[in-house]
């Protein structure tokens, strides 16, 4: 672990790097990201995908626009997600009443059953990275993230 450098207090001194809190949120996000990053990958999935199966299994079914709006994508970038999907076998998209510009995305019994299996790694990924913490140091953690979010009305999972 790095040593943690005396903050500078002068109104002329510019402060290190590692005094920033967001320096180490950024440095411990990338790594825990990365590392699942590769885990997905060897299944076959990438991180964007991940989060569209995941959100397709939390919906049972979705629009264009509710995943969309849960990607924090443009509709184009959301469409080749879900066009991969497709192709990989994991979604469909199926007509509603026989409208051929209203469709439900649904995932097939094949992406039903790699869900959990990809949600484990994930598991896992957070036990490597955060299981040797106490459960009241990743609860704070947890609960410090949370609020952080909620104070900055931050929207836009985390899919890239």
């Amino acid at each position: 672990m790095a040593k943690r450098p005396t903050v500078r207090t002068t109104a002329t001194a510019t402060s290190p790097l590692e005094a920033h809190l967001g320096f180490w949120l950024r440095f411990v996000s990338n790594h825990v990201s990365q590392r699942f990053q590769q885990q997905l990958e060897a299944q076959g999935v990438t991180v964007t995908e991940w989060v569209a199966l995941r959100t397709l299994l939390a919906h049972g079914e979705g629009s264009h626009a509710s995943l969309i709006d849960a990607l924090g994508m443009t509709k184009g970038a959301a469409s080749k997600v879900i066009s991969r999907l497709e192709e990989k076998g994991l979604a469909q998209r199926q007509r509603v009443d026989g409208n051929a510009r209203e469709q439900l995305l649904v995932l097939t019994a094949r992406g039903r059953a790699l869900v959990p299996r990809l949600a484990k790694l994930a598991d896992a990924n957070d036990e490597h990275f955060f299981g040797h913490l106490p459960a009241s140091e990743r609860e704070a953690l947890v609960a410090a993230m949370q609020a952080l979010v909620q104070h900055h009305q931050l929207k836009q999972i985390p899919s890239q």
